[in-house]
């Protein structure tokens, strides 16, 4: 699995002209599953998500995170973090996972940040989206479950 996590100020997502979800101070997280994926995967995924020090605190170093600064989540699912590029002018998408698996996937790592406490809201799984977001520094990360961490 792959996360992209930006730190936001505000962010939101709408889904046919209504907001589906939306936050105040915490992480945006775009999310994508390849397949393989496990479950092992979800969770070492939310557990890093939530616990990722990079909020800043009183000396403004990155020393907080989205828990200790009493931020939520917006999880997006988004297969295009699986896109191949290397080759012609056509991302490939044969390394995502198939979409029942990876909305059980997605919906995992949902539910394991919120049975952490965290306020988690989502995207529409393979909705068409617009995401609107206040990015905070910017600072954007990627998390890859198949790195070690």
């Amino acid at each position: 699995m792959r996360a992209v996590l930006q730190r936001v100020s505000t962010c939101s997502v709408t889904v046919d002209g209504s907001i589906v979800g939306s936050i105040g101070q915490g992480w945006l997280v775009f999310v994508g599953v390849a397949k393989g994926d496990t479950d092992v995967d979800a969770d070492r995924l939310a557990e890093k998500t939530i616990s990722l020090r990079a909020f800043g605190d009183t000396n403004g170093k990155m020393n907080l995170s989205v828990v200790d600064i009493g931020g939520a989540i917006l999880v997006v699912s988004q297969f295009t973090l699986m896109g191949d590029c290397r080759a012609g002018r056509r991302p490939s998408f044969i390394e995502a996972a198939e979409p029942a698996e990876a909305e059980r996937l997605y919906l995992r790592y949902v539910l394991d940040i919120a049975s952490q406490g965290v306020p988690v809201q989502t995207g529409i799984f393979r909705a068409d989206m617009k995401v609107e977001l206040v990015n905070d520094g910017p600072v954007t990360l990627l998390i890859d479950s198949t790195k070690r961490f």
